[in-house]
């Protein structure tokens, strides 16, 4: 199965399907009556334990290479106005939920969340744990830009309560870092990495691109030992996709200096091999791990999750959004905000929240998206958990699954327990889960397999 005709025959260098950090992917999502949303909210049990995700669109310099939902500013004007409307819009959902809510997770993304100066970091972080406060065992993260980070930020997130640091690398080379717009020298990632350290910050995940224009395994293999210099415990390996016709930016990007999709395989094997080596655990398909961190830890224990973040160990089952574009899960189904600021802006001045779209899951949806949450996760489907939770039959799996047998070979193992990726056939996950899905997704926006 590592054959390149064999991965090339299955159509791995040709497939564009998605990430799968929902079911169904955020690309089927449509217009939701306005009610249902608060209803999914009022029904939330009292007490629970949810996951909080807040998105800070603002960037001081716009990378050419990222397709988040960014807005460049050169003031502070517009990003303290927008911390109102957060505090407004947390009010609002205090409102709409029962008391005793408290957080596993709190998440900040963006966008540049540490663009914020320390009075509103301090405001927005009393504010959220005011309203719900993180549980004891909780984990608040906060995405750190290098070039937008000091002592005085990294002291007031510190006392927040910030007990994960992220930062974005991509990659190391200064001819890569220019062509897609984001020049990050190794020296200013690690004086932020030893700004993290000295406030208490125990741990940290960075995450790095492969497939990048000028990218070779050479330039991966430095940029790849420049990053275990920084002792991270968490690294996050995504292939870049180029979607232009999307990503208005990314048409700054030379396509002709991309690498192909047999070479971009080539790049990730290089940097998995340096990851593995130096002791990282992988974690699903493009994840590496301490073996002691948490999510090494429930990896092996049956207990990955997967999200709008990725990989989690959180078992919380909702996660909300505050802030533009940002994207709740719900037992019911997904609600996404407004995504342009300006809209999302205007709902929270008229008093209501800002949903935007969404989609209500069926039955169908629920055990299809775990089915493919299972397979990104443990590479496996285990038969026993979908009759004794869904009610599926014996019959029902087999029919199911004979049809992926059959078009993926010896990919997969498939039997009464169930059905498996194998070893090799790893780098066919996204695709074998896209075999499940009933949505039939249109491949624009979606990412290259490999």
């Amino acid at each position: 199965m590592k054959n390149l005709t064999q991965l090339r025959q299955l159509g791995l260098f040709d497939a564009r399907v998605p990430r799968y950090t929902s079911y169904p992917p955020a690309t089927q999502f449509k217009g939701l009556a306005p009610d249902l949303p608060h209803a999914w909210l009022r029904a939330v049990p009292q007490g629970a334990q949810i996951s909080l995700y807040v998105h800070v669109p603002f960037c001081r310099r716009l990378c050419w290479f990222c397709a988040c939902r960014t807005q460049g500013t050169s003031t502070m004007s517009p990003v303290a106005g927008y911390v109102q409307t957060l505090l407004a819009e947390l009010e609002l959902l205090r409102d709409a939920l029962p008391q005793g809510v408290t957080l596993s997770r709190l998440h900040w993304g963006g966008g540049t969340p540490t663009l914020l100066d320390p009075q509103m970091i301090a405001r927005l972080a009393g504010a959220i744990m005011d309203a719900f406060p993180l549980c004891h065992d909780g984990e608040f993260s906060v995405e750190i830009d290098p070039s937008e980070i000091d002592a005085a930020r990294m002291r007031a997130l510190a006392r927040a309560g910030m007990t994960r640091a992220s930062i974005g690398v991509q990659d190391f080379d200064p001819l890569i870092q220019q062509a897609i717009g984001r020049e990050q020298s190794f020296q200013a990632t690690a004086e932020a990495v030893r700004l993290i350290r000295d406030h208490g910050i125990a741990s940290l995940n960075t995450d790095i691109l492969y497939g990048l224009p000028h990218q070779t395994p050479a330039r991966m293999s430095d940029t790849v030992q420049k990053l275990l210099a920084l002792s991270p415990d968490r690294v996050a390996l995504y292939g870049y996709a180029h979607v232009p016709w999307m990503s208005k930016r990314q048409v700054m990007i030379p396509d002709d200096a991309l690498p192909g999709n047999e070479a971009r395989l080539d790049l990730f094997d290089t940097a998995r091999a340096l990851f593995q080596a130096d002791g990282f655990d992988q974690i699903g398909i493009d994840h590496f791990a301490r073996p002691d961190d948490r999510l090494a830890v429930a990896a092996r224990a049956g207990r990955l999750r997967r999200n709008f973040q990725g990989y989690t160990d959180d078992q919380a089952q909702i996660l909300l959004g505050l802030g533009a574009s940002s994207i709740a899960r719900l037992p019911q189904g997904y609600v996404q905000n407004a995504p342009a600021t300006q809209a999302y802006t205007a709902a929270i001045r008229d008093g209501r929240l800002p949903h935007a779209r969404g989609h209500a899951f069926t039955a169908e949806d629920h055990w299809r998206g775990r089915m493919i949450e299972a397979l990104m996760c443990d590479f496996e489907i285990d038969a026993l958990e979908f009759v004794l939770d869904h009610g599926m039959t014996a019959a029902d799996l087999k029919a199911l699954f004979a049809p992926i047998a059959a078009r993926f070979g010896e990919a997969v193992q498939v039997g009464p327990s169930g059905l498996r990726i194998t070893e090799t056939g790893r780098p066919l996950t996204r695709m074998i889960a896209n075999a499940l899905d009933a949505y039939a997704c249109a491949p624009t926006g979606h990412s290259p397999a490999v």
